[in-house]
C-alpha cells in the first residue's frame, strides 16, 4: 500500500475477537469487549512507514495503539490528506457517531486536549466511517481493506 501523500491522518477499524483485559501503557489496565475499534491517529513525517509499522505483527510497545493491535487485527484503514491538528477533528466525529462508546479517557490523545481517539463500536462502523469522507474537508482519501 502506498499513500501519494508524505503526511496525513488515517483511522483503523480494528477488530478484536475475544474479550479481553489489556494492559495500555501507563494510562492502566482497561476490559475490552468483542467488537470493532477505530482509531484516529496522524503522521507528520512518512505516513506510509507509520501504517506498516501498525500493520507489522512484532513491534515495540510505543504508543497506545500498539496495546491494543497486540491483541486485535487492524481491517481497514483510511488515510487522508492534512495536518496534525485534523487529527483530533477526525476523533471527535468518529467519536460523534451513532453508537459510538469511549473505551479507554486519554488514549491516543495525551499529546493534546481530546478525550480520546479511540472509540468502540458493537458492529462493524465501517459505512459510518467511510461517509466521513464526504464530511470531512480533505483533498485526498483512501481506503484499504486488510
Amino acid at each position: 500500500m502506498s499513500f501519494s501523500f508524505n503526511k496525513g491522518i488515517y483511522c483503523l477499524v480494528i477488530t478484536l475477537l475475544k474479550a479481553q483485559k489489556i494492559q495500555i501503557g501507563k494510562l492502566g489496565t482497561f476490559h475490552f469487549p468483542i467488537g470493532y475499534y477505530v482509531y484516529a491517529g496522524s503522521a507528520q513525517n512518512n505516513l506510509n512507514l507509520r501504517i506498516e509499522r501498525h500493520l507489522r505483527q512484532i513491534k515495540k510497545s510505543r504508543w497506545h495503539i500498539d496495546y491494543l493491535l497486540h491483541h486485535g487485527q487492524i481491517i481497514t484503514i483510511y488515510s487522508y490528506t492534512g495536518g496534525k491538528n485534523l487529527e483530533c477533528v477526525l476523533g471527535r466525529k468518529i467519536g460523534a457517531l451513532q453508537e459510538a462508546i469511549m473505551p479507554v479517557k486519554g488514549f491516543g490523545s495525551s499529546d493534546c486536549s481530546c478525550i480520546s481517539h479511540l472509540y468502540f463500536f458493537k458492529k462493524n462502523p465501517g459505512s459510518a466511517i467511510f461517509s466521513l469522507k464526504g464530511k470531512f474537508a480533505s483533498p485526498e482519501c483512501k481506503c484499504y481493506e486488510v
